[in-house]
């Protein structure tokens, strides 16, 4: 879409082109495809909204815009005229920028060393330091950032990171700049200044793409909104025709599929583990919660809402303090992984391949290690109940494997996830902890990793699910927990438990739609 412009005496004039076009633009790698025939105008002097769930195409569409990636069908232009981008490097050469989520800036050097890394000035062979800081002092003065230039910035705070992280971006004079998550990691004052400088820049006449989950962000400062799912485009509205439930609506869109097994009575007992005035951080994620047994408690939220953080903290992995811990009717004295674990509580963590198993080491030595006490109570290992409690896994967790000799790293992503959860298993826990159940696998093995389950709750045992697939989370929970900005802001149970709901109450100023807030 075209622009008309007018001269003084309101003729029109030839339309404006778009700054960034894209047209039926797709991304595969291999058999897999990501994204597919996504177009797209940017106009200049406006702030486009991308939105969409967890794994929508986001990243990947800002990716082939940025010259990070390149696209395997479709195209872009440029003020009407067709470019591609061999690499990033020559994307920002165009006036395209991406500023990524995560900090990537140089801990041990300045700011203005950070600012001028690879494009130093000089005077004669010397690096002009004091041209570079005067430089950097101006850029950090148009994006409302504190820093000082000769300020290492691995002693800034995290916000201000960013603020220069962005700085960085508006070094050169730039056409397009990408905005990925970038309140993700700031408190709410910090938002409100960054969504300053959105505006700013947006009056200077600079275009911007701005993908955010928190949507009373997008609302409050989109011109217009791109929604996606599922690697495709579901269509472009001015931001003014949606309000941020109609957004959340836009952004799920599908029905639950019968992937998950029936739900469960609400669970009555008393609760197994009581989590009171957990504090992570130093305050940056708080809160208070319970499980009982027979149920599944999700825990919902978009990234950087401290679900990550909530659980590390729980288990002592990050500085934490609670107000009490009661787990399986003891007092647990300490936030530790050792105690925790003695108690009851076995955490399945969401990288297996880095932290869950060890993939250079036989399926036996990874399923016993968590509970050798059990399997190996004596001094020597007892490699006939090892082979045993193997045998027993293989068939109870239908691990399909072509040896029992094999290394943990041979099979396949969904059998590793088997394994793992066969392995958190072998010490008959109280309360599973499982971080993103079916991350990377498919669709099969995530049925059965689903019934797997839902068996170990009917059994009486109780689970916390952390999953950012809405589907997910709302097909196996009993109660949801909704997070946002380190805080639980809605509990929903029964009925309320919607992708509709989580979305609105992660994402929005709202408190969930139908769900009762926890204080």
């Amino acid at each position: 879409m075209m622009l008309a412009r007018t001269d003084m005496a309101g003729a029109t004039l030839t339309p404006e082109p778009p700054v960034l076009r894209a047209e039926g633009l797709s991304k595969a790698y291999g058999s897999i495809t990501v994204l597919s025939d996504v177009s797209l105008d940017i106009r200049r002097g406006e702030i486009h909204a991308i939105i969409g769930e967890n794994g929508a195409g986001k990243s990947t569409l800002m990716k082939l815009l940025s010259g990070h990636a390149a696209p395997t069908g479709g195209g872009m232009a440029m003020g009407g005229e067709p470019v591609a981008f061999a690499d990033a490097v020559r994307a920002e050469e165009a006036g395209i920028i991406l500023v990524h989520q995560e900090i990537l800036l140089a801990a041990d050097l300045t700011v203005a060393q950070n600012l001028f890394l690879g494009r130093e000035l000089t005077r004669g062979l010397a690096v002009d330091d004091r041209a570079m800081n005067r430089r950097t002092a101006e850029v950090l003065a148009r994006v409302g950032s504190t820093a000082r230039p000769t300020t290492r910035v691995g002693d800034l705070p995290l916000a201000q990171r960013q603020l220069v992280q962005i700085a960085r971006a508006l070094l050169d004079d730039r056409k397009v700049v990408i905005l990925d998550e970038p309140t993700a990691m700031l408190a709410n004052d910090e938002v409100d200044a960054l969504l300053g400088i959105a505006r700013s820049l947006r009056d200077q006449g600079v275009s911007i793409l701005y993908i955010s989950h928190r949507l009373d962000e997008v609302e409050a400062l989109a011109d217009r909104v791109t929604v996606l799912r599922d690697g495709r485009m579901i269509g472009t509205w001015d931001a003014a025709e949606l309000d941020q439930r109609q957004m959340a609506e836009l952004m799920v869109g599908r029905e639950l599929s019968d992937l998950y097994p029936a739900k469960r009575p609400p669970a009555t007992a008393e609760p197994v583990l009581t989590v009171t005035d957990l504090s992570v951080d130093h305050g940056r994620v708080e809160g208070s919660f319970e499980v009982r047994p027979g149920e599944v408690l999700g825990i919902g939220g978009m990234i950087g809402a401290g679900r990550t953080e909530l659980i590390e903290g729980l288990l002592g992995l990050r500085p934490s303090q609670a107000g009490s811990v009661t787990l399986n009717g003891r007092t647990i004295p300490r936030l530790d992984v050792g105690a925790m674990m003695a108690a009851g509580l076995v955490y399945l963590t969401e990288d297996r391949k880095g932290k869950g198993l060890l993939l250079n080491e036989g399926l036996g030595p990874n399923l016993v290690l968590q509970a050798l006490n059990l399997i190996n109570p004596g001094i020597r290992l007892n490699r006939r109940k090892e082979t045993g409690a193997l045998k027993t896994a293989v068939d109870e967790y239908d691990i399909r494997v072509r040896s029992l000799s094999v290394e943990a790293g041979q099979l396949s992503g969904g059998n590793q996830q088997k394994l793992l959860l066969a392995k958190v298993m072998q010490a008959d826990p109280a309360v599973v902890i499982i971080d993103e159940p079916t991350r990377g696998i498919d669709i099969g093995n995530k049925s059965q990793i689903y019934h797997f389950i839902d068996d170990l709750v009917r059994s009486g045992k109780a689970c916390i699910v952390f999953s950012s697939e809405l589907p997910e989370l709302v097909g196996l929970s009993d109660r949801v927990l909704v997070m946002r900005s380190g805080r639980f802001v809605a509990e929903l149970t029964g009925e309320d438990i919607t992708e509709q709901n989580v979305v609105y109450a992660a994402a929005s100023s709202g408190r969930g739609g139908e769900g009762r807030t926890q204080r």
